[in-house]
Protein backbone atom coordinates (compact mmCIF):
# COMPACT_ATOMS: atom_id res chain seq x y z
CA UNK A 1 0.00 0.00 0.00
CA UNK A 2 1.61 3.63 -1.00
CA UNK A 3 0.55 6.66 1.21
CA UNK A 4 0.47 9.76 -0.61
CA UNK A 5 2.28 12.66 1.59
CA UNK A 6 3.11 16.11 1.34
CA UNK A 7 5.34 17.90 3.64
CA UNK A 8 4.99 21.99 4.57
CA UNK A 9 7.30 23.30 6.82
CA UNK A 10 8.82 26.81 6.38
CA UNK A 11 11.90 25.53 8.07
CA UNK A 12 14.29 24.49 5.14
CA UNK A 13 16.40 21.99 7.63
CA UNK A 14 13.56 20.35 9.07
CA UNK A 15 12.06 19.80 5.47
CA UNK A 16 14.61 18.18 4.29
CA UNK A 17 15.40 15.97 7.22
CA UNK A 18 11.38 14.63 6.71
CA UNK A 19 11.83 14.37 2.91
CA UNK A 20 14.98 11.93 3.95
CA UNK A 21 12.84 10.35 6.09
CA UNK A 22 10.44 9.68 3.37
CA UNK A 23 13.05 8.52 1.34
CA UNK A 24 13.71 5.59 3.55
CA UNK A 25 10.32 4.14 3.94
CA UNK A 26 8.83 2.00 1.15
CA UNK A 27 5.20 2.69 1.38
CA UNK A 28 5.75 6.77 1.50
CA UNK A 29 5.35 8.51 -1.67
CA UNK A 30 6.20 12.32 -1.71
CA UNK A 31 4.03 14.56 -3.63
CA UNK A 32 4.30 18.00 -2.46
CA UNK A 33 6.18 20.56 -0.10
CA UNK A 34 5.12 23.14 1.08
CA UNK A 35 6.66 26.50 2.81
CA UNK A 36 3.65 27.57 4.63
CA UNK A 37 -0.08 26.94 5.36
CA UNK A 38 -1.28 29.19 2.14
CA UNK A 39 1.02 27.00 -0.31
CA UNK A 40 -1.06 24.39 1.08
CA UNK A 41 -4.71 25.21 1.09
CA UNK A 42 -3.79 26.16 -2.63
CA UNK A 43 -1.98 22.54 -3.36
CA UNK A 44 -5.09 20.60 -1.52
CA UNK A 45 -7.17 22.19 -4.55
CA UNK A 46 -5.40 19.75 -6.79
CA UNK A 47 -3.65 17.09 -4.73
CA UNK A 48 -5.37 14.57 -2.43
CA UNK A 49 -2.46 13.21 -0.18
CA UNK A 50 -3.33 10.53 2.26
CA UNK A 51 -0.74 12.09 5.00
CA UNK A 52 0.01 15.62 5.83
CA UNK A 53 3.00 16.37 7.83
CA UNK A 54 2.14 19.95 9.14
CA UNK A 55 4.21 22.45 11.04
CA UNK A 56 2.16 24.43 13.32
CA UNK A 57 4.39 27.71 13.62
CA UNK A 58 4.06 29.55 10.04
CA UNK A 59 3.82 32.75 9.15
CA UNK A 60 0.73 34.14 7.71
CA UNK A 61 -1.54 30.59 8.72
CA UNK A 62 -0.87 28.26 11.20
CA UNK A 63 -0.86 24.83 10.31
CA UNK A 64 -4.01 24.14 13.19
CA UNK A 65 -5.81 27.14 12.07
CA UNK A 66 -5.48 25.69 8.06
CA UNK A 67 -6.66 22.34 9.83
CA UNK A 68 -9.64 23.29 11.88
CA UNK A 69 -10.91 24.60 8.20
CA UNK A 70 -10.32 21.33 6.18
CA UNK A 71 -13.67 19.62 6.15
CA UNK A 72 -12.22 16.31 4.87
CA UNK A 73 -8.63 16.10 6.29
CA UNK A 74 -6.25 13.22 4.97
CA UNK A 75 -4.36 11.73 8.10
CA UNK A 76 -1.80 14.51 9.76
CA UNK A 77 1.36 14.54 11.73
CA UNK A 78 1.97 17.12 13.55
CA UNK A 79 5.70 18.25 13.46
CA UNK A 80 6.57 21.03 15.98
CA UNK A 81 9.09 22.47 18.21
CA UNK A 82 6.72 23.19 20.87
CA UNK A 83 5.02 20.88 22.92
CA UNK A 84 2.73 23.26 24.43
CA UNK A 85 0.08 22.78 20.83
CA UNK A 86 -0.17 19.23 21.59
CA UNK A 87 -3.63 18.85 23.11
CA UNK A 88 -5.18 21.42 20.19
CA UNK A 89 -3.29 19.19 17.60
CA UNK A 90 -5.45 15.74 19.42
CA UNK A 91 -8.40 17.56 19.48
CA UNK A 92 -8.42 18.11 15.80
CA UNK A 93 -8.34 14.51 15.50
CA UNK A 94 -3.84 14.36 14.56
CA UNK A 95 -3.03 10.90 14.12
CA UNK A 96 0.58 11.82 15.86
CA UNK A 97 2.12 14.46 17.74
CA UNK A 98 6.05 14.57 16.55
CA UNK A 99 8.24 17.31 18.67
CA UNK A 100 11.89 18.45 16.74
CA UNK A 101 14.44 17.49 16.53
CA UNK A 102 12.67 14.39 15.61
CA UNK A 103 14.69 10.85 15.35
CA UNK A 104 13.82 8.56 12.43
CA UNK A 105 12.95 5.73 15.07
CA UNK A 106 10.16 8.20 16.00
CA UNK A 107 9.47 9.12 12.47
CA UNK A 108 9.17 5.51 11.54
CA UNK A 109 6.49 4.67 14.12
CA UNK A 110 4.48 7.53 13.92
CA UNK A 111 3.85 6.88 9.62
CA UNK A 112 3.49 3.39 11.05
CA UNK A 113 0.50 4.10 12.75
CA UNK A 114 -0.70 6.35 9.78
CA UNK A 115 -0.07 2.79 7.64
CA UNK A 116 -1.75 0.67 10.14
CA UNK A 117 -5.09 3.21 9.93
CA UNK A 118 -5.14 3.34 6.17
CA UNK A 119 -5.30 -0.42 5.58
CA UNK A 120 -8.15 -0.75 8.14
CA UNK A 121 -9.68 1.67 6.12
CA UNK A 122 -9.45 -0.15 2.78
CA UNK A 123 -12.74 -2.13 1.81
CA UNK A 124 -12.54 -5.53 1.67
CA UNK A 125 -13.09 -7.19 -2.11
CA UNK A 126 -15.48 -9.72 -2.06
CA UNK A 127 -14.77 -12.40 -4.41
CA UNK A 128 -17.90 -12.31 -6.75
CA UNK A 129 -17.24 -16.03 -7.66
CA UNK A 130 -15.75 -19.79 -7.06
CA UNK A 131 -14.12 -22.49 -8.63
CA UNK A 132 -15.69 -26.24 -8.63
CA UNK A 133 -14.13 -29.50 -9.87
CA UNK A 134 -15.77 -31.54 -12.24
CA UNK A 135 -15.06 -34.03 -14.66
CA UNK A 136 -11.19 -33.60 -13.25
CA UNK A 137 -11.46 -29.65 -14.73
CA UNK A 138 -11.37 -26.60 -12.30
CA UNK A 139 -14.44 -24.22 -13.48
CA UNK A 140 -14.64 -20.86 -12.55
CA UNK A 141 -18.47 -19.92 -11.47
CA UNK A 142 -19.78 -16.39 -10.98
CA UNK A 143 -22.19 -16.62 -8.00
CA UNK A 144 -24.87 -14.25 -10.33
CA UNK A 145 -24.76 -17.19 -12.64
CA UNK A 146 -26.03 -19.78 -10.78
CA UNK A 147 -29.82 -20.13 -10.48
CA UNK A 148 -29.73 -22.88 -8.12
CA UNK A 149 -28.48 -26.01 -6.94
CA UNK A 150 -29.62 -29.64 -6.78
CA UNK A 151 -27.99 -31.79 -4.35
CA UNK A 152 -28.29 -35.38 -4.25
CA UNK A 153 -26.42 -37.85 -1.74
CA UNK A 154 -22.59 -36.44 -2.02
CA UNK A 155 -22.98 -34.70 -5.54
CA UNK A 156 -24.75 -31.62 -6.52
CA UNK A 157 -25.42 -30.26 -9.14
CA UNK A 158 -25.04 -26.38 -10.06
CA UNK A 159 -27.40 -25.26 -12.92
CA UNK A 160 -26.56 -21.78 -14.70
CA UNK A 161 -28.28 -20.66 -18.17
CA UNK A 162 -25.60 -22.11 -20.02
CA UNK A 163 -24.65 -25.45 -18.44
CA UNK A 164 -25.12 -28.06 -15.56
CA UNK A 165 -22.37 -28.64 -13.73
CA UNK A 166 -21.68 -31.95 -11.59
CA UNK A 167 -19.60 -31.33 -8.51
CA UNK A 168 -18.41 -34.49 -5.50
CA UNK A 169 -19.36 -32.43 -2.37
CA UNK A 170 -21.96 -31.98 -0.01
CA UNK A 171 -25.07 -29.38 0.32
CA UNK A 172 -23.69 -28.25 3.77
CA UNK A 173 -20.52 -27.88 1.97
CA UNK A 174 -21.93 -25.75 -1.16
CA UNK A 175 -23.96 -23.68 1.20
CA UNK A 176 -21.16 -22.64 3.71
CA UNK A 177 -19.37 -21.76 -0.23
CA UNK A 178 -21.70 -19.18 -1.74
CA UNK A 179 -23.12 -15.71 -0.33
CA UNK A 180 -25.89 -15.95 2.16
CA UNK A 181 -27.29 -12.78 1.03
CA UNK A 182 -27.95 -13.77 -2.55
CA UNK A 183 -28.65 -17.89 -2.15
CA UNK A 184 -31.27 -19.44 0.45
CA UNK A 185 -31.63 -23.38 0.93
CA UNK A 186 -35.46 -23.95 0.27
CA UNK A 187 -35.09 -27.58 0.38
CA UNK A 188 -32.55 -30.34 1.74
CA UNK A 189 -32.16 -30.80 -1.92
CA UNK A 190 -32.42 -27.27 -3.08
CA UNK A 191 -30.52 -23.91 -2.67
CA UNK A 192 -31.72 -20.97 -4.72
CA UNK A 193 -30.25 -17.47 -6.11
CA UNK A 194 -33.15 -15.47 -4.98
CA UNK A 195 -32.24 -13.53 -7.37
CA UNK A 196 -33.61 -15.76 -10.45
CA UNK A 197 -37.00 -16.81 -8.99
CA UNK A 198 -39.20 -15.36 -10.99
CA UNK A 199 -42.73 -16.84 -9.88
CA UNK A 200 -44.34 -18.36 -6.46
CA UNK A 201 -47.05 -20.72 -6.80
CA UNK A 202 -48.00 -22.63 -3.40
CA UNK A 203 -44.95 -24.67 -2.04
CA UNK A 204 -43.01 -23.91 -5.74
CA UNK A 205 -40.42 -21.62 -6.76
CA UNK A 206 -40.23 -20.97 -10.22
CA UNK A 207 -36.94 -20.56 -11.38
CA UNK A 208 -35.68 -19.84 -15.37
CA UNK A 209 -38.20 -23.19 -15.94
CA UNK A 210 -37.60 -25.42 -13.54
CA UNK A 211 -39.71 -25.86 -10.38
CA UNK A 212 -38.17 -25.56 -6.79
CA UNK A 213 -39.68 -27.19 -3.73
CA UNK A 214 -40.03 -25.44 -0.34
CA UNK A 215 -39.93 -27.36 2.45
CA UNK A 216 -42.59 -26.88 5.50
CA UNK A 217 -40.10 -25.63 7.45
CA UNK A 218 -38.39 -23.30 4.81
CA UNK A 219 -41.10 -21.91 3.94
CA UNK A 220 -41.25 -18.44 5.99
CA UNK A 221 -38.14 -17.58 5.87
CA UNK A 222 -38.02 -18.78 2.15
CA UNK A 223 -41.03 -16.34 0.98
CA UNK A 224 -39.85 -13.73 3.76
CA UNK A 225 -36.34 -13.29 1.74
CA UNK A 226 -37.76 -13.48 -1.70
CA UNK A 227 -41.51 -11.84 -1.92
CA UNK A 228 -40.91 -8.68 -0.85
CA UNK A 229 -43.51 -5.89 -0.27
CA UNK A 230 -46.15 -7.56 -2.03
CA UNK A 231 -49.05 -5.54 -3.58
Amino acid sequence: MKIKCIITDDEPVACQGLQSYVEKVDFLTLTGVCEDAIQLNTLLKTEQPDLLFLDIEMPYLSGLDLLATLTNPPKVIITSAYEQYALKGYELDVTDYLLKPIPFERFLKAVNKVHALLQKEVPTEVEDFFFVKSDKQMKKVYFKDILFVEGLENYITIYTPAEKILVHSTMKNIINSLPGDLFIQTHRSYIVNVYHVNLVEGNMLKVAGYEIPVARNCREEVFTRIIKNPL
